[in-house]
């Protein structure tokens, strides 16, 4: 427990940067910086050894961020999670980004008279980070912070195209899938397949399996490395599109818009 005993004496400017230090998050980051040197996982014994910690003090490290939903555990190997990535992405498509993104997102949006969204992965979810809404009115109420499942929306899908093929098997192994619609694909390796030919045709087209009457369209958006920083999409009724005439109408709007993105991403 820390002495708060007062003295008249004023700390040495050293022992007072101490105090207002918590040692335990930094131990805490130590091990996150660990574990992402580590891809494969670590043992709890080899934490320890690494971080320089006792095993009982890297167990508790180990489990309040596998409970906090940044590291998972596989029987005795502890890992970074998705979650962490998400935030990793959310910190690099931050506030400049969307700012920059908006009017091209507001053009897309004015030419077809839909909504136009941006979002990025954490965890099970897909985030939206920007959105423009369309003239016209659908009944799922999105805005910047709404959360949506990953596997059955077209940002969603695209955006687990970046994952290899272990990872997008371990998510889906774990994640919570359900059917929200009679459409709603919840077979896992047919959902394995739709995200593979998301990745491989560099869009997604999801008719709805979030709600129905619902149909949306995304594609990438990649930082300068390649990897996919963030998805763009429209969402429209069905009444207004069929599945091809979104890909030959508004997919070549979101892949020039999505190259607008990309430029500035990569002055970054």
């Amino acid at each position: 427990m820390e002495n708060e005993t007062e003295s008249n004496a004023p700390a040495a400017p050293n022992a007072q940067a101490s105090r207002d230090l918590v040692g335990s998050l930094q131990k805490g980051l130590g091990v996150l910086e660990i574990l992402a040197n580590a891809p494969d996982g670590m043992t709890l014994t080899e934490v320890a050894n690494e971080a320089g910690l006792t095993r009982a003090g890297a167990r508790r490290l180990l489990l309040t961020l596998v409970a906090s939903g940044y590291a998972r555990q596989e029987e005795r190997r502890f890992l970074l999670s998705a979650r962490l990535l998400g935030l990793a992405r959310t910190w690099m498509g931050g506030a400049a980004l969307w700012h920059y993104a908006e009017p091209i997102m507001r053009r897309i949006s004015e030419t077809l008279g839909e909504s136009c969204s941006a979002a990025v992965l954490e965890g099970e979810e897909v985030v939206y980070v920007a959105r423009v809404a369309g003239r016209r009115i659908v009944s799922v109420a999105l805005n910047v912070g709404t959360r949506l499942p990953a596997y059955c929306t077209s940002m969603g899908r695209i955006l687990l195209s970046d994952l290899d093929t272990a990872e997008l098997t371990r998510f889906l192994a774990q994640a919570a899938i359900s059917a929200k619609t009679e459409r709603t694909m919840t077979d896992r390796a047919a959902l394995t397949e739709a995200v593979v030919l998301a990745g491989a045709r560099g869009y997604a087209i999801v008719d709805q399996e979030l709600e129905l009457g619902l149909r949306s369209i995304a594609v990438p958006i990649r930082d300068k490395t390649g990897r996919i920083a963030a998805a763009l999409n429209v969402s429209t009724q069905s009444a207004r599109f069929t599945c091809a005439e979104m890909e030959q109408t508004i997919l070549p709007l979101l892949q020039a818009g999505a190259r607008e993105i990309e430029d500035f991403l990569a002055l970054q």
